[in-house]
């Protein structure tokens, strides 16, 4: 049986309210579970009491193999219980291809209308001279 360390949704509508739960990776996400070990409240302040864990059953349920979702992990990590590994991905700051394309047209048009008027001033100022 493969475990999950994963949030269950609860709360009313806009006001969400999680629970970190042992669960099985085939049943629902606000389902059935086996364990509750946390819980996540979202809506208050980042310097409050955001998250709750029961450090010694995480620690437990990690030892017989249950795996933490992304948010979990990054909970866990803050907690100091496991270590999250950093992730990379440079690529998803830049614009998509046609932007891209966008964007060198643009540039293209502003060097050639700065070519044209710098064409334009050189003979202005050799008749000046």
């Amino acid at each position: 049986m493969s475990l999950k360390i994963r949030l269950a949704r609860a709360g009313s509508k806009k006001r969400p309210y999680y629970h970190v739960v042992i669960a099985d990776v085939r049943s629902p996400r606000d389902g059935r579970f086996i364990e509750q070990v946390g819980s996540w409240n979202p809506l208050l302040p980042k310097d409050g009491e955001r998250v709750k864990i029961n450090e010694e059953r995480v620690k437990h349920w990690l030892s017989n193999g249950a795996l933490p979702t992304d948010r979990v992990a990054r909970f866990l990590d803050e907690a100091g219980i496991t270590k999250r590994e950093a992730r990379s991905n440079p690529t998803k700051a830049q614009p998509g291809k046609k932007a891209q394309e966008r964007l060198a047209a643009l540039k293209k048009a502003q060097e050639d209308a700065a070519a044209a008027i710098a064409a334009a001033t050189a003979p202005a100022e050799e008749a000046a001279s």
